[in-house]
């Protein structure tokens, strides 16, 4: 289904944005040239978050209408 497809691809990018994230914040320099701005990167991780929440949701919400669909079918 392709609803299904589009919110499995949406909660990837999402986890790709987390991992990235974590990554900059982890790898963070102590120079004051290659510091990590802490507060971009925790609004870049909120975002992610709820994107990945918002897919993992639609995925849901089609889930339960697909076995609907079976339902009525059946």
């Amino acid at each position: 289904m392709d609803v299904m497809n589009a919110a499995l691809s949406g909660m990837g990018n999402a986890q790709s944005t987390l991992e990235k994230t974590a990554e900059r914040i982890a790898g963070g320099s102590k120079t004051a040239q290659d510091s990590v701005e802490l507060t971009t990167e925790a609004v870049g991780m909120l975002a992610a978050r709820d994107e990945f929440q918002l897919n993992a949701r639609v995925f849901q919400m089609a889930d339960d209408m697909q076995k609907k669909v079976i339902n009525i079918l059946a």
